[in-house]
């Protein structure tokens, strides 16, 4: 095996790849000497062939294997390796936290930067934090800095940074924020909410099917028999006037929006509790629709950022349906090839319903895009009535 060099990409020094120098900083990152003895041995494997390999590039592969395993904190820990102690950082509220490079990217990746920008950013931040050699620093500090760094990119510029300025702006604001994601079955909304909840560190997530599981509880089925149909089989409650295919049509759509509206007294119970208590939440389900959202009660003290997610391609929402099924066995893939005309329809009802109120229609092809889309959508939101300077944010 021909000797692994790796090049500094600072003073362009050049050093041997020591097996064992990784797995110590493997173990100061909080792995123990056997798991930490594996991974070195699994990346000297798979970087071998090369002759030379930057600190850069080694350290995002460390990176990459430490994000998958089992002690979450440990990617952190080793991205803040070279700095002479862990930073802390204060927020608003006095709180202290350790810096972390890996969620101030995610932070980044939320004004609609790629990977591979946000990552460069956080580079350039933690040199500058390495430069002046402090023991903490604030979290509007960190935001100067970093808007800064923004205009300053050649590849980036004034628009992403006016992006982080208006965001930042609403964080320190501590108003909350209300997501109502809707469509039709199948189409990705618990998956898109729970993206969005672990990216946004939103505390709250309520599925209308759940609160419509509850309302079953109360209300029996011979007083409310709408109630206990699927939103794609409700149609059955509503008297047929012809066999055509308008009248399904019709049928379809009623029986969907007379069980909506009537879920819609429970969404807004969630939505004045997450007033009260200034939190945010992420309301997903079918029965979030234009109409229901425009009866919900409009208020200031909280942003509402309405979307309707949609599948457009018969054939790839039917392969989401299956990989649901999966996933979730109650969820019969038979029931939903059985209705999959009647769901369709609801799609059909829904976007052109979201289309004429205003709502954004997301087309939902791939979650990491739909994560940036909906980021955009919010922050444009934000926009329209910002005027604030940096130095009004941060101080």
């Amino acid at each position: 095996m021909s000797k692994l060099l790796v090049k500094n990409t600072e003073d362009l020094t050049q050093v041997p790849f020591l097996r064992g120098i990784l797995t110590r900083s493997l173990q100061t990152s909080g792995l123990k000497f056997k798991e930490a003895h594996e991974l070195a041995t699994k990346i000297r494997s798979e970087i071998e062939n090369k002759s030379v390999i930057t600190n850069k590039e080694l350290e995002k592969l460390v990176i990459k294997y430490l994000s998958k395993s089992s002690n979450k904190k440990a990617a952190s820990h080793y991205e803040n390796r070279n700095m002479p102690y862990m930073l802390q950082v204060e927020s608003d509220d006095g709180e202290f936290s350790g810096f972390s490079p890996s969620t101030y990217r995610t932070d980044l990746e939320a004004i609609g930067l790629s990977v591979e920008q946000a990552a460069e950013i956080v580079d350039q931040l933690c040199a500058h934090l390495l430069k002046r050699n402090k023991a903490n620093v604030t979290t509007r500090y960190l935001g100067k800095v970093t808007y800064r760094i923004l205009r300053k990119s050649p590849d980036i510029g004034d628009t992403p940074a006016r992006r982080w300025l208006i965001w930042k702006d609403f964080v320190h604001s501590g108003r909350p924020l209300v997501f109502l994601i809707g469509g039709t079955p199948g189409c990705g909304k618990s998956t898109v909410a729970t993206l969005l909840a672990s990216r946004l560190d939103v505390p709250n997530m309520q599925s209308t099917d759940t609160l419509r599981e509850v309302m079953r509880t109360m209300i029996p089925k011979d007083e409310k028999p709408i109630l206990h149909q699927s939103s794609f089989t409700a149609w059955k409650e509503v008297a047929a006037e012809d066999d055509s295919d308008e009248d399904m049509v019709r049928r379809v759509v009623d029986g969907y929006t007379e069980q909506a509206m009537f879920l819609s007294v429970a969404v807004q119970a969630v939505v004045d509790r997450a007033l009260h208590e200034r939190v945010s939440v992420i309301i997903e389900g079918v029965h979030v629709y234009p109409a229901m959202i425009a009866s919900l009660k409009q208020t200031d003290e909280a942003v509402v950022v309405p979307l309707m997610l949609g599948i457009f391609k018969k054939n790839k929402l039917l392969a989401r349906m299956k990989g649901r099924s999966t996933e979730v066995p109650r969820r019969s893939f038979n029931r939903y090839q059985k209705y999959f005309d009647q769901i369709w329809t609801l799609q059909s009802f829904l976007m052109l319903e979201a289309d004429v109120m205003d709502v954004p229609i997301i087309s939902n092809d791939d979650k990491n895009d739909v994560f940036r889309e909906i980021m955009l959508i919010t922050i444009n939101q934000l926009a329209e009535n910002f005027d604030k300077t940096p130095d009004e944010v941060f101080g």
